[in-house]
């Protein structure tokens, strides 16, 4: 590895979350710093709690960290509770204020609760088709996303692609 190589990364992971032919959307709260207004899909950050907090399941590692700070974050974001999560795609980016991130996408089935948005997190949401989804503000990346887990429900290959 060079001298010159950053190896911090931001860490988010995000949920597209199905019930039936419909996925949740929201629409960031207008005091975020990145992408205000703009709509995408609940998630958020690994911290460092999410796993050190608790027991490790063996001798010297986590497992499943990222599937359990995905069920935090949207339970905390809009209330719900999600089931079998699985790997969608991940994108990474270096943000206006030199921050890099890699996101982790997720697809993961809707479980139960009635959508609660955190204020400071979200102004609105929908549960939308597919169709639905390009009449929204859609941060970029994210409809392609959805198509990635549309086909992916429907048993095709899933690579994300514009």
């Amino acid at each position: 590895m060079s001298k010159s190589a950053q190896i911090l990364h931001e860490v988010a992971i995000t949920a597209i979350i199905h019930r039936g032919p419909k996925y949740l959307i929201i629409q960031r709260s207008r005091s975020k710093k990145r992408f205000p207004t703009k709509w995408t899909v609940p998630g958020g950050k690994l911290e460092t709690s999410d796993y050190t907090s608790l027991p490790k399941d063996t001798k010297d590692y986590w497992y499943n960290v990222l599937e359990k700070t995905l069920r935090r974050e949207v339970k905390e974001e809009v209330g719900i509770e999600i089931k079998d999560v699985e790997y969608l795609t991940s994108l990474a980016t270096v943000h206006q204020d030199g921050a890099p991130s890699l996101v982790i996408s997720c697809l993961a089935k809707y479980k139960k609760g009635k959508v609660k948005l955190q204020p400071e997190e979200a102004d609105d949401f929908a549960w939308v088709t597919l169709k639905e989804a390009r009449k929204y503000d859609l941060i970029d990346g994210i409809y392609e996303e959805l198509v990635m887990a549309e086909r992916k429900l429907s048993g095709k290959s899933a690579i994300w692609k514009r």
